[in-house]
């Protein structure tokens, strides 16, 4: 696997949300994961505790992360958890996606969490298996039809 070279998450702004909207996962992924335009509309609607970023690779974007931080939020599943996350098809296997979930974990301690969600479509070729090698560990529930999976922060 090739290490990414220099990623970084940036603020989706006026300027770059095209370029977030041009981000595609490969196509058999698409039962697993919303694409992008869908996850800012969320954003949008969900402006108080949505935190969308894109996935930048020198000038290239690689991906689409959208965490959430709602410390109010009465399901304790739905309080600090990592909503979307989108690989660019071609770019996957280099270790953005690996890097996005450690920068989400590094933003959710900074607001003073200590545990991180996922929630993932099960299947053949999903992403269950990427999460779980990340150190997330399934906690039971199904909300919605995707399992949840929680990571607690050291």
């Amino acid at each position: 696997m090739n290490a990414p070279s220099s990623p970084r998450l940036v603020e989706i702004t006026p300027d770059n949300v095209l370029t977030a909207c041009e981000v595609k996962v490969r196509q058999d992924q698409n039962r697993f994961v919303a694409p992008v335009e869908r996850s800012l509309a969320e954003a949008y609607a969900a402006r108080e505790s949505a935190w969308p970023r894109l996935i930048m690779d020198g000038d290239e974007a690689v991906g689409f992360v959208m965490a959430n931080f709602a410390p109010h939020e009465s399901e304790p599943d739905f309080r600090c958890g990592i909503w979307r996350l989108n690989i660019a098809e071609g770019r996957q296997g280099r270790g953005y996606g690996g890097f996005a979930v450690r920068a989400v974990c590094e933003e959710a301690r900074r607001r003073g969490n200590d545990r991180v969600t996922v929630m993932w479509v099960p299947g053949e070729e999903g992403p269950e298996d990427f999460y779980l090698a990340l150190g997330f560990r399934p906690t039971g529930r199904v909300l919605g039809g995707e399992k949840v999976g929680e990571l607690l922060l050291g």
